[in-house]
């Protein structure tokens, strides 16, 4: 099976063709060099919301959070933990809703944390409430295929 699938650099938003059997080699990026699946969640911003939601062929799992949150800080390390594992399966970014609120305010984010897997930029699942590490990847296990 030859499968393709497209990802987006978190780097430069160059959008890569990545053979689906190799996604586990975690790629680099045509453009920039910089590896595509480095196991770590990037930054969703306005400037780059748009092509990352749209353009992946993986699910984005993004979490949308604030530093003022007592919950999200103690997420953050489960999130980065199953961005680790789950890495040939979806993407994982992080917005913070304090610096995008127009786009906190678009996916309608009423609490932090709040999860939301996009595909080809449709919602597929929402979850609110910070998680333990079985929990989420229980969660993300149902949602993923």
């Amino acid at each position: 099976m030859n499968d393709i699938v497209h990802i987006v650099c978190p780097h430069c938003l160059a959008i890569n063709r990545v053979p689906a059997q190799r996604l586990g080699d975690g790629g680099s990026c045509g453009r920039c060099k910089q590896r595509l699946l480095d196991g770590r969640a990037f930054e969703l911003t306005g400037a780059n919301a748009e092509q990352h939601l749209r353009s992946n062929d993986l699910p984005v799992v993004v979490d949308f959070w604030a530093p003022w949150c007592g919950p999200c800080r103690l997420f953050a390390p489960i999130f980065d933990k199953a961005a680790a594992t789950l890495a040939t399966r979806a993407r994982f970014a992080r917005l913070e809703t304090d610096a995008e609120p127009e786009l906190a305010a678009r996916y309608g984010i009423r609490s932090v944390p709040t999860l939301i897997v996009f595909r080809h930029g449709q919602e597929l699942a929402r979850q609110s409430g910070a998680m333990d590490y079985r929990s989420l990847t229980r969660w993300l296990d149902t949602v993923l295929t």
